[in-house]
């Protein structure tokens, strides 16, 4: 009997035996060790073997350009084509292992990432700007991942399910309903070659999350990290070493880097890729679908694409719990999250106090290098992130009114540091409509808690939404009628975000998704299966 499944929550072990200084000498130990390795050149992994390409890409650092993080290959269509060539190869055999060996190897994967779990969180600070707590996180949901589905996969003994059927001697003539002496084996199968493609913000639980899904099924991945203007490639390289470690086969997970647009073209356009897995942008994943089709492909799509995040406090609402929420939600990890909080419905009547205890915890909220201990808030990812912010502030100035932040920071390193911003926004404002990833709370008053649902379910994406009432009447109306897959009600921690594995599911409604099927739940292991109904007389 496997050990049942609980959550890693690294530091919340640490805390509560009174080791916290523990948690920080092991991370500080292993961020000295980590620039150690920095500066190399990495080579992709087609087969189990290294490949090196004719063009290469630089990896920097967002917490300070300065800092290279190494050379990586600028795969291409041949190189993409190659991996997929690889993954079909593998299938076969792969999808033929037992579901229990492939269960066996995800739990090695996970107490090797467990042991691993510094060296892993504080390559990722640098990678891409979180702060110790939220890489430590991170790192305990990519195990989670790991556990949880192998859990799942061995729940449903790998699902399979057996039925019978007894007929009659005296009728042979078919017709619906006829009596027939049958055995019926109905089964998920895996779909094949998946390409999955990672975002930078979660370039270690998400990918982890992603390929493991895949994989654990029995179908072979071709792996691609983020490798732009926020690339997190070296985060993609540890996966595959992980899994090799753990003994994954060769051609099973496949490692390439390169361009956005060509390996997108490649898994559109490819016969053999038979899934496509993305987390990102909706105009993204919009795109990878539409490609798929217009070349006349059937693939299977699990997407997670973008969220614009509300939050209703009422004005029976615990205020100094809504402040916690609310700044936590918006402007941790610098807003660079799918399920930030961006768009604030307050009560008129309790704006004025609940506006100056939300500033109150922002500007406790310490904005620097993140690889420091008190640090809340490390760098926009690229210069893409700034501009971007840039912008935004431009037009909260010219249309709104800001009420906390909106500067670009001197901070002596070369990333790009900014400070949070609070700004009344009208709600036709492009601030309120699209998503930024940047990090912007905007605030608008109600009267009423249905013109406050009207308005928080007034876009097109429905990923994460808070609320704050003392009211059992306005919590029940707000459940009921609220247009979002992961919902949070009185939350302290964060309004918006924080799902942990097999606790809460993360799942995307309207554009925020694709199959109502979230990721860490019961119902996220068949998306990478089709099922078969098998009738043997």
């Amino acid at each position: 009997m496997k050990d049942k499944f609980t959550n890693e929550s690294t530091y919340k072990g640490f805390l509560e035996s009174g080791k916290e200084g523990q948690f920080d000498s092991l991370f500080d130990k292993a961020a000295e060790e980590a620039k150690k390795g920095f500066g190399s050149e990495f080579p992709i992994y087609i087969s189990g073997a290294p490949v090196k390409c004719a063009e290469k890409m630089v990896e920097r650092s967002p917490i300070d350009r300065n800092i290279s993080i190494g050379t990586f290959q600028k795969g291409g269509r041949p190189n993409f084509a190659a991996a997929v060539e690889a993954a079909q190869s593998a299938f076969s055999e792969w999808s033929q292992t037992d579901y229990s060996v492939r269960a066996s190897i995800f739990r090695k994967a996970a107490n090797l990432l467990s042991q691993r779990k510094f060296e892993f969180a504080a390559m990722l600070s640098y990678e891409n700007g979180k702060t110790r707590y939220e890489s430590v996180g991170e790192v305990d949901e990519g195990i989670d991942f790991m556990r949880y589905y192998a859990q799942e996969l061995e729940d449903n003994r790998g699902y399979l399910r057996k039925r019978s059927m007894i007929g009659s001697p005296t009728h042979s003539a078919g017709f619906q309903g006829a009596p027939s002496s049958e055995k019926i084996r109905i089964s998920l199968k895996p779909y094949g070659v998946f390409g999955v493609i990672a975002p930078f913000n979660f370039p270690i639980s998400i990918s982890i999350g992603m390929s493991t899904a895949a994989l654990i099924t029995g179908n072979t991945v071709v792996f691609k990290p983020s490798c732009t203007d926020n690339a997190t490639m070296l985060s993609g390289l540890k996966i595959y070493n992980l899994f090799k470690d753990a003994g994954v086969p060769g051609g099973v997970f496949n490692y390439v880097t390169g361009p956005g647009s060509a390996f997108g073209a490649e898994m559109t356009e490819n016969p053999l890729v038979k899934g496509i897995a993305f987390t990102g942008s909706r105009s993204t994943g919009t795109e990878l679908i539409k490609a798929s089709m217009a070349n006349g492909f059937h693939r299977q799509f699990v997407m997670e694409m973008s969220g614009k995040n509300p939050t209703i406090v009422c004005k029976s609402a615990d205020l100094d719990v809504a402040a916690n929420g609310i700044a936590s939600a918006a402007f941790g990890y610098c807003g660079q999250k799918c399920s930030a909080l961006s768009r604030l419905y307050v009560h008129e009547s309790i704006k004025e106090p609940l506006i100056a205890k939300i500033i109150g915890k922002t500007r406790e909220m310490k904005v620097g290098n993140p690889i420091n201990k008190g640090v809340y808030i490390g760098p926009l990812m690229g210069d893409k992130a700034r501009k971007k912010y840039v912008e935004a502030v431009a037009i909260a100035k010219s249309t709104g009114r800001i009420l906390y932040g909106g500067n670009v920071l001197t901070t002596g390193l070369g990333g790009f540091y900014v400070e949070p911003m609070i700004v009344e926004a009208k709600h036709d404002s492009e601030l309120v409509k699209s998503e930024l990833f940047v990090p912007i709370l905007t605030v608008e008053t109600f009267k009423t808690l249905e013109e406050a649902i009207a308005l928080a379910n007034d876009t097109e994406f429905g990923l994460t939404a808070g609320f704050y009432s003392k009211k059992k009447s306005e919590i029940n109306e707000f459940t009921e009628k609220i247009e979002a897959g992961v919902v949070y009600v009185n939350r302290e921690a964060s309004a918006t975000t924080g799902a942990m594995v097999g606790v809460h599911t993360f799942v995307g409604w309207k554009a925020s998704g694709l199959t109502g099927k979230g990721t860490g739940s019961r119902f996220y292991l068949p998306q990478f299966m089709r099922e078969q109904s098998l009738s043997v007389v």
